[in-house]
C-alpha cells in the first residue's frame, strides 16, 4: 500500500472523497472511533513522506480567507441537508 493512502487509513478514515471546483476542494471523510484531527496532524508531523507530499500540495493549494497561517483544510458547517 502507499505510505499516504496507508497513514490515512492508519488515522481511523475509512473512507474519504475529495471534489474540486476550479481552486477549491472539498472533503468528505468517514471515520472509526479512533480518528481525531489532533491524532492525525501528530501522525502527519512525524511521518516523513507525508510531509513530503504536504509540501507538494502546498504548490496546488490556496488557504482560504479564515484559514489560519498553515491550514489549508478547514472544517465546514452544514447549512443544508435533503434527507433529513
Amino acid at each position: 500500500m502507499k505510505p499516504i493512502k496507508k497513514s490515512i487509513l492508519d488515522s481511523g478514515i475509512t473512507s474519504m472523497e475529495i471534489y474540486r471546483c476550479d481552486n477549491r476542494l472539498f472533503m468528505i471523510m468517514d471515520t472509526d472511533d479512533s480518528f481525531s484531527f489532533e491524532r492525525k496532524a501528530a501522525m502527519d508531523a512525524a511521518n516523513e513522506k507525508v510531509q513530503e507530499w504536504e509540501t507538494l500540495m502546498w504548490k496546488f493549494q490556496q488557504p482560504l480567507k479564515n484559514a489560519r497561517p498553515g491550514e489549508k483544510w478547514v472544517l465546514m458547517d452544514e447549512i443544508f441537508k435533503l434527507n433529513s
